[in-house]
């Protein structure tokens, strides 16, 4: 019963680093719109801070699933 759950349990881990891994892809993904149209306005005041707050927006739902896996422990931490 042990191993039927540490090996129930190494399949989720994995699974979990496979979406925070296609978590990260999806904002880059969702940025590029953001560039360009920040490129095709000419760069004005207000494309460059509707840019900012698209892609802060973008970086706090791809980092912040990250930082709290990394506060639980759950992603390994490189040195």
């Amino acid at each position: 019963m042990a191993e039927l759950f540490s090996t129930l349990a190494g399949l989720l881990v994995k699974l979990g680093i496979v979406a925070l891994v296609a978590n990260e892809v999806r904002g880059f993904i969702l940025a590029a719109p953001v560039l360009y149209g920040m490129y095709a306005a000419g760069g004005t005041a207000m494309a460059l801070w509707l840019g900012f707050c698209s892609l802060g927006g973008i970086a706090l739902s791809v980092a912040g699933p990250l930082l709290i896996a990394k506060k639980l422990k759950l992603v390994p931490v490189r040195a």
